[in-house]
């Protein structure tokens, strides 16, 4: 959905949107939005010179959320320590949101459980969207094109003919598979799901249980963890070759232990926010799944 296909314009006029955190995909996020007719202000995303057009700039996190009935937050996820991704520390807690307009709504890839408590204190609705199947399947390729390049990077071979382990086979997984056979790597995709399987094999992939990982894990030059499930522990990093690349992509708190991974020598990548590849691309596909969720806000409101 475009801004052009909102059925009635007039009711995003009376919204205002606050847009919090993220980065560059936040910047498109926002001239859509301003688009749409809505007041909007910003914070915690890189911005750009010259602004974007009528968006306000605030001037902290609370000055952005005042009197907003919408607050968008990034997808990546919030860290371990409540922090949304954003360019500086942003902790959404009740204290924080309760300068939001009554009745408001948080849209976001995934809260954690101290914004849950926090919206749900203040009668503020949340909205995820990390899940929305349409919307990550639009950001795959962007994804896979960051993932392709941070293997050009940080590896002394090609990946045609390289041995690539793929975990996990959900959206992003079977895209990322799929780029890879076609590039002449040899994939082996480890998943749980015998469906999951079968699609990869259908593909060109090697397959194999999830639970059958560790008795070849020293035959991969390359370990790719699309599954969010701290998977990839000390016991089978250390079933790795040394020289083994790890690339963790899922959102925090990650699928691998990456402070042991350096420690025994492995080299180990936390690939997170890789849709900043192409902002512009991914920010226009999130913000079809976030003007979905918001039209159907207006409706529920009548």
């Amino acid at each position: 959905m475009t801004a052009s296909a909102v059925t009635e314009p007039s009711r995003w006029r009376q919204l205002t949107i606050a847009i919090l955190g993220g980065d560059e995909r936040e910047q498109e996020i926002c001239r859509r939005a301003l688009a749409s007719g809505a007041t909007v202000r910003a914070f915690g995303f890189p911005w750009p010179e010259g602004g974007i057009g009528d968006a306000l700039l605030a001037s902290d996190a609370a000055h952005a959320l005042k009197g907003a009935h919408i607050a968008l937050m990034p997808i990546p996820g919030i860290g371990t320590d409540g922090s949304l991704f954003a360019t500086t520390r942003i902790i959404p807690r009740e204290s924080l949101l309760s300068a939001m307009a009554p009745g408001a709504h948080i849209i976001l890839g995934r809260a954690d459980v101290g914004l849950k408590e926090a919206a749900g204190a203040l009668g503020i609705r949340i909205h995820e969207y990390e899940s929305d199947q349409e919307l990550m399947l639009l950001r795959a390729p962007a994804i896979v094109e960051g993932v392709v390049k941070i293997l050009i990077e940080h590896t002394s071979i090609t990946i045609h003919g390289a041995r690539i382990c793929v975990i996990g086979q959900g959206n992003i997984g079977s895209v990322l598979t799929r780029t890879l056979i076609a590039l002449g790597a040899h994939v082996t995709v480890a998943a749980r799901n015998a469906v999951q399987r079968a699609s990869a094999y259908a593909l060109g992939a090697a397959t194999l249980p999830l639970e059958h990982l560790r008795d070849v894990a020293g035959s991969f030059d390359i370990v790719i963890s699309t599954a969010p499930a701290p998977l990839l522990t000390p016991a089978l990093i250390d079933r790795l070759s040394s020289c083994t690349l790890i690339v963790d992509m899922t959102a925090p708190p990650g699928s691998c232990d990456l402070d042991y991974a350096a420690r025994s020598g492995r080299k180990a990548i936390w690939a997170r926010a890789l849709g900043r590849r192409a902002p512009i691309t991914v920010g226009a596909s999130q913000w079809q799944g976030i003007a979905r969720i918001i039209e159907g806000i207006l409706a529920e409101a009548g």
